[in-house]
């Protein structure tokens, strides 16, 4: 018997030792992926009253009151979200369009999310070299379609990268690899998000974006071409050419920015350089590129 509750004195031993050597991130992690929000709360309270400015406790309570603040619902509108909707037709079988359609969205409570907002501030005033706290406030602000704050904590992270030398760390204050590329590669997907809205309204946000990469990174070949394209839509044809021709000179052989140029000339209405810079992607361009360039002389040389 005395050696039965050795055996179960020394399991629950471990067991506690085991809670103990986990760090309140990790309990956090654990109470997050059961949804035990009631738990979480008092383990963020235990965790800010410990006093030791932890990094993950600010990104935790950022993820605990952006958890708290979302709801799905199902809503009935003309212009449905996601991947799946119910399209509900007219009982007038003579009507094509349907009148409206059910899909699932997500709403937050401003509140809550104001509460989130507060602390991964505190976070980033804290420890202003995590690149995760600053690209996870700004990866919410586009969830939220907030596209002018989205705006701004991407030009104020590219200005900080100038102040730190890009010497960014992520979770658990690790060094990232290759930061400045892969500060500059998420930019440039965000730019992409803002494209691909296809709302002239952020035309000048994706421009904004563009010149504060330029003032400190001249040679970033892709915000040269981000500003041209802005140009483009704006059919401002000869300011468009102005960065595509720069960044030409930095890489001849960059398709992409051949493209464009070719692209910009078209809609110039100048045929000659057109076809020179269709050649060019022709030459130096993918599989897909070259399709493209190959139609398009085809249809120049016709006209």
């Amino acid at each position: 018997m005395n050696k039965l509750v050795t055996v179960l004195l020394f399991g629950l031993s471990l067991i506690s030792n085991q809670v103990l050597a986990q760090t309140y991130h990790e309990q956090f992690n654990d109470l997050f992926k059961k949804s035990d929000t009631a738990r979480q709360r008092q383990l963020l309270t235990k965790w800010e009253k410990a006093g030791k400015n932890d990094p993950e406790l600010f990104i935790d309570y950022f993820n605990y009151y952006l958890s708290k603040s979302k709801t799905e619902v199902i809503a009935l509108g003309q212009n449905p979200k996601g991947k799946e909707s119910l399209k509900i037709s007219s009982q007038d079988t003579t009507q094509q369009e349907p009148v409206g359609f059910l899909y699932g969205d997500t709403q937050y409570d401003p509140d809550l999310l104001s509460k989130g907002f507060n602390w991964i501030n505190r976070g980033i005033e804290n420890h202003p070299n995590r690149l995760d706290m600053r690209f996870g406030k700004t990866y919410m602000y586009g969830q939220l379609e907030d596209y002018e704050n989205f705006t701004k904590e991407i030009i104020k992270t590219v200005h900080y990268s100038a102040t730190n030398q890009n010497k960014w760390t992520w979770a658990d204050n690790k060094p990232v690899d290759d930061p400045k590329k892969f500060m500059l590669s998420t930019i440039q997907s965000y730019q992409l998000q803002h494209y691909n809205t296809e709302n002239d309204n952020l035309l000048d946000n994706m421009k904004r974006i563009a010149e504060s990469v330029l003032e400190h990174y001249p040679d970033h070949v892709e915000s040269l071409s981000n500003i041209s394209i802005v140009f483009m839509l704006q059919k401002q044809f000869d300011k468009a050419l102005v960065p595509l021709l720069r960044a030409e000179k930095l890489n001849p052989k960059d398709y992409i920015v051949l493209g464009n140029i070719a692209q910009a000339y078209k809609l110039k209405g100048d045929t000659a350089n057109a076809l020179k810079y269709y050649e060019l992607t022709l030459l130096h361009g993918d599989e897909q590129a070259k399709k493209y360039a190959k139609s398009q002389i085809d249809k120049l040389k016709k006209k």
